[in-house]
């Protein structure tokens, strides 16, 4: 039961990877918890190790399948990758000594901030100015962005597709290629996250017993997850859904906010 429940979630993160560049925390986090809950408050740690993993792999994949011409989009802003992954170093250290309800209702704040910013404020749900595939046009995003970016998105656990992709959009990018080209940008954040994930202390043997644990990392886990997601990145890659770009808009929003519900209403502790 619990390796059709991973299957299913992957099957989704696969989905939200494609569509919204969200490359699995969200959904593979809780679910790791409860598959792990045999390890008491050590699963949270190992969640987050694991999801980590997650999205680097889910990340590099969409990422080798996009097409060129739309990751040819992020030229100019390639200068976002190297403060993204020093922010990122930095993020996923502080979070190892931040208390868990700390960083989840952290978390909870800033996913709902956003979503109020992206109804409010033109640009992301009303552009300023009709938008149109890539070309020259869009702004490329400042690098002072990568490091606040990087941090935060590593301290919360999640690839840094919910601060991304609405500075892309802003920036004058359809819903499609802001969502495609967060994947380069979430792997830049997510590589050193694993890193420090699996660099970290292992848990007791005892603890462990009933789970492969590679450092921090549930390896079970992340193969069932990594199974379900990687065949549908691979055909929603190569065969996208046609969505209208508002409508693409709404859904993003739309899947923040049952984000936002989902930890509200668990009683899972990021």
């Amino acid at each position: 039961m619990d390796v059709a429940i991973l299957l299913g979630i992957g099957l989704l993160t696969g989905v939200t990877t494609v569509l919204f560049g969200f490359g699995g925390g969200f959904a593979a986090v809780p679910v790791v918890v409860w598959t792990d809950a045999a390890l008491g408050a050590d699963a949270m740690r190992v969640a987050t190790a694991t999801s980590a993993v997650v999205m680097v792999v889910n990340a590099a994949f969409a990422t080798t399948v996009t097409a060129r011409p739309v990751l040819g989009a992020l030229r100019g802003s390639t200068g976002l990758l190297l403060p993204l992954a020093v922010g990122a170093t930095a993020g996923a250290f502080v979070t190892r000594l931040a208390p868990p309800v700390l960083v989840r209702w952290l978390f909870v704040a800033y996913v709902a901030i956003t979503i109020v910013d992206l109804l409010l404020r033109p640009g992301f749900l009303r552009p300023r100015a009709p938008i149109e595939e890539p070309a020259d046009g869009p702004r490329p995003l400042p690098a002072v962005l990568g490091a606040p970016i990087g941090a935060v998105a590593a301290f919360l656990g999640v690839g840094g597709s919910v601060m991304t992709v609405p500075a892309m959009r802003r920036a004058g990018h359809t819903m499609r290629v802001a969502s495609a080209l967060a994947n380069p940008l979430t792997l830049a954040i997510a590589l050193p996250a694993t890193a420090v994930s699996l660099c970290g202390a292992a848990l007791p043997a005892s603890a462990s017993a009933h789970v492969h644990l590679v450092g921090l990392v549930d390896a079970g886990a992340a193969a069932a997850l990594l199974a379900g997601a990687l065949p549908v990145i691979g055909v929603l890659r190569r065969r996208p859904p046609r969505i209208p770009d508002r409508i693409h808009a709404w859904a993003y929003i739309g899947l923040l906010t049952v984000v936002v519900a989902a930890m509200l209403l668990s009683g899972v502790s990021w």
